[in-house]
C-alpha cells in the first residue's frame, strides 16, 4: 500500500509488516521501519513537538534534514495516518 503525506512517502509492505520510508520532504532514501522503530521516532517527535526549532532527522546516516516547527507538525500527522495502517 503506498503512502504520499505532506512530509513523507513511501509502502506499506504487508508481509513484512513495515513501513518502507522512501522519501522525506524532496530528498529519496530507503529505511525499513518495523511496528517498534515506528513507534520510537513517533512518541519521541509527540513528546518533543512544542520545540520551537523544530527537529533535525539524519537520512541513510549522511544527510541532516531540519524540519521546522510547521513541517515538525505535518510530519507527525503523516506519520499519524500511517499508524492506523499499521493497527488496522
Amino acid at each position: 500500500m503506498n503512502f504520499s503525506g505532506a512530509i513523507i512517502a513511501g509502502e506499506f509492505d504487508q508481509d513484512s509488516d513495515a513501513f518502507i520510508l522512501q522519501q522525506v520532504k524532496q530528498l529519496s532514501t530507503t529505511s525499513s521501519l518495523n511496528k517498534d522503530q515506528f513507534d520510537i521516532i513517533y512518541h519521541y517527535l509527540i513528546t518533543n513537538q512544542e520545540d520551537s526549532d523544530g527537529q533535525v532527522l539524519s537520512l541513510n546516516d549522511q544527510l541532516l534534514v531540519r524540519l521546522s516547527q510547521e513541517e515538525l507538525q505535518e510530519f507527525i500527522a503523516d506519520l499519524d495516518r500511517i499508524k492506523h495502517i499499521f493497527w488496522s
